[in-house]
């Protein structure tokens, strides 16, 4: 079985490499021309992204043709594929896949997963896919699998500033100028309709991350962790979120990870949070 799935997965390319995971682009489309997130770092795209103020560039998933081009490329050598995409309610990108899907019928026999969420919580998902394929695991055990690290995982973050979600429409103006002016950093989460809700709203960045580990906390309690701290370009407050986490949690495994430069198109550079799951969902494919 082949794995496929896109870069919003924040999957590096040693894990893909590894895994045999391939990857389907996601585009940022620049006034001089569009770019594969994949094919630009993350520092060139902040660069990029603050010389653009006060505009920004857009982002725009694969088209069905695409992914056509892809899994016929793949049934070549593999019929049976797994799709593992970001989430139905952020993005269309799972509908192109389907509709590619439907495009090779007949010569490849290609599955579709919902992740219901972003970034590390659908690396998660991606990575025990493709090493309980590996380890020779039938589709609806994986399945299964998958189904349990979707309700058990959590993605936490917050934002230094909403003006980033205001340019991309994510949020409305009027809110984004009422948060600038209160200096407002909102703590968001993926809730499991695959959609983002608000937990609580603080004053700083600090008092932000601090609701970030109480949150945690509160769901986890002292279960061993897989903590993925996520940033954009916010070295400095993802080490301190990190740290903050390992005082609080039952830590089995700590990352610190950097966005993928699709996703920062609607975030900004200053963005922190985390991606946690129970290390017993992972444990037993990763040894």
């Amino acid at each position: 079985m082949k794995i496929v799935t896109d870069c919003a997965a924040d999957m590096t390319a040693e894990e893909l490499e590894k895994l045999g995971i391939v990857q389907a682009p996601l585009f940022i489309q620049f006034p001089e021309g569009e770019v594969n997130s994949a094919d630009i770092s993350s520092d060139d795209f902040y660069n990029r992204l603050e010389a653009m103020r006060p505009q920004i560039p857009t982002t725009a998933q694969p088209s069905s043709g695409i992914f056509a081009e892809l899994y016929r490329k793949l049934a070549q050598v593999e019929k049976n594929i797994l799709s593992i995409h970001i989430s139905s309610g952020l993005s269309g990108t799972i509908n192109s896949a389907r509709d590619g899907g439907e495009q090779v019928k007949g010569e490849a026999d290609v599955r579709f997963w919902d992740t219901l969420t972003l970034s590390g919580g659908e690396r998660f998902q991606v990575m025990a896919a493709a090493l309980a394929s590996k380890a020779g695991w039938a589709m609806d055990k994986i399945h299964e699998r998958l189904g349990k690290i979707r309700e058990k995982t959590e993605v936490i973050y917050t934002l230094d500033t909403l003006e980033y979600l205001a340019r991309g429409g994510r949020i409305g103006r009027v809110k984004a100028l009422a948060g600038a002016l209160l200096n407002l950093k909102p703590v968001i989460r993926v809730d499991a309709d695959g959609k983002y809700s608000t937990v609580t709203t603080g004053r700083t960045l600090t008092r932000s991350m601090t609701s970030i580990v109480d949150h945690l906390y509160e769901k986890y309690g002292n279960t061993p962790v897989w903590v993925t701290v996520l940033h954009g370009r916010f070295a400095e407050k993802a080490e301190a979120l990190s740290n903050e986490i390992r005082q609080r949690l039952n830590i089995a495994k700590m990352e610190i990870q950097r966005i993928s430069p699709v996703l920062g198109v609607h975030t900004g550079p200053g963005i922190v949070g985390a991606a946690v799951i129970p290390m017993e969902l992972m444990g037993d494919l990763t040894g």
